[in-house]
């Protein structure tokens, strides 16, 4: 594939015209190579030639996880002898999907991710400390490092866990830069504070933050992203990606939503009709990978809810801009009346200081309707911690859920059940 990196400086009408004529060509591809799509097109009655351009895209069918989930190996285009290595899903939204890619799909990942570090200020000189995992087959871990090594910049691979050893890292090696999963960047802070490390006088200046949101819609801060930099004051980049798409849209340090990368993916945010809805109003996240061998997607729903920008970037980039997550559409709970999602819930939760670790769950009641029980662990005596956090519930949620306390063991095990990549904080375990 022939990348096009300035293309994300470039008016949006070039960009439009750049993808339309990519999405003529996947048609194409698909239309010969994959099973599913291709059996997926003729079911839709759709004749490709009559889709010349972004606007067309609404008469091309959607395709979701349960699609991957069900039909997995019919999405593969290509032999598996061309296959380079298989990569899979967390499994956190029900059966893990396996996502196989070939050495271009590599070489693609690789630029991808080195264009996600330099929207997020990254440069060669950096070294960048990365506290994720490289094996269960965690894509973001290997892209990651590919894109730090395309990039031109040190790494430390110290994986996930252990505050100890990572700042004995940090501090011996002085790296500038860290890739974290926020929640954990806590557990930095923690260990600083008990161990007299300075965070106004240490090494890192800039953090990439992965799997977790540090941004409300107005793109202030929320409660986890302002309890880091208040302690720790070092840059934060978001980013936003997912295994299936092989493409990142990464914050610049305006902050302002993650960068679409237009030679890599088509996004588009659509209704519960899966029409695409304008800038500024939120729907369902669906992408269209671009230069994707092995496994391409065609207008993929993602579940995530989502709103886009158009303005053109005070970093200079035109390229559209995808805003923090709502929540997934999956995950939408009804509770008592009130309408909300698990993010809501983690920020209000991430802004008491006297709930060390939870977990929220949602189950179905016995008369059929959802029910939240948030799992707690507090240094409190339990009696103390309900009675305050009952009237800071009910007046930030408008309903109280139920509340059942644990020891710091059982949380963790909650928490990290064996065999996850990801700390869990979510149970949907609605009938």
């Amino acid at each position: 594939m022939h990348f096009n990196p300035h293309l994300a400086y470039q008016p949006l009408a070039a960009q439009d015209t750049y993808q339309s004529a990519a999405l003529r060509e996947l048609l194409v591809y698909l239309q010969g190579h994959s099973p599913f799509y291709g059996r997926l097109l003729r079911e839709h009655g759709v004749a490709i030639d009559t889709i010349q351009s972004l606007a067309d895209m609404q008469y091309l069918p959607t395709t979701s996880k349960s699609d991957m989930q069900e039909h997995n190996w019919d999405f593969l285009c290509v032999p598996s002898a061309a296959v380079k290595e298989y990569t899979a899903t967390s499994g956190t939204m029900g059966r893990p999907v396996t996502i196989a890619l070939t050495e271009s799909d590599l070489d693609r990942l690789s630029y991808n991710e080195q264009q996600s570090f330099l929207c997020a200020d990254g440069q060669p000189e950096d070294t960048y400390q990365l506290m994720l995992t490289l094996d269960r087959q965690f894509m973001a871990g290997i892209a990651y490092y590919q894109g730090i090594r395309k990039l031109g910049a040190s790494l430390v691979r110290t994986g996930p866990g252990l505050p100890a050893m990572q700042w004995d890292t940090l501090l011996r090696l002085q790296a500038n830069s860290i890739v974290a999963v926020p929640s954990f960047m806590l557990k930095l802070i923690e260990y600083a504070q008990e161990h007299q490390i300075d965070l106004h006088h240490q090494p890192v200046k800039k953090a990439v933050c992965i799997g977790e949101s540090l941004r409300n819609g107005d793109f202030e801060l929320n409660a986890l992203g302002e309890m880091i930099h208040r302690h720790w004051p070092i840059k934060l980049y978001s980013t936003y990606a997912s295994t299936e798409m092989q493409t990142a849209f990464t914050e610049c340090g305006a902050g302002m939503g993650g960068h679409q990368q237009p030679d890599l993916i088509i996004l588009e945010v659509l209704d519960d009709h899966d029409k695409p809805l304008p800038a500024g109003e939120y729907g369902e996240v669906a992408v269209t990978t671009l230069g994707v061998e092995g496994m391409p997607l065609l207008r993929y729903r993602t579940g995530d809810i989502c709103t886009y920008y158009d303005s053109v970037c005070s970093c200079g980039r035109h390229s559209r801009r995808l805003s923090p997550v709502l929540g997934r559409k999956q995950q939408m709970i009804k509770y008592k009346g009130t309408t909300l999602y698990p993010p809501a819930v983690f920020d209000i939760l991430n802004n008491i200081p006297f709930v060390k670790e939870y977990v929220v769950e949602v189950f179905t009641n016995e008369i059929g309707t959802d029910e939240l029980k948030l799992h707690l662990n507090t240094p409190l005596p339990v009696d103390d911690c309900e009675m305050k956090l009952k009237p800071l519930l009910q007046s930030k949620l408008r309903v109280a859920p139920l509340l059942h306390f644990h020891s710091a063991a059982d949380m963790q095990q909650m928490q990290f059940p064996a065999g996850s990549r990801k700390q869990v904080k979510f149970l949907d375990n609605r009938g």
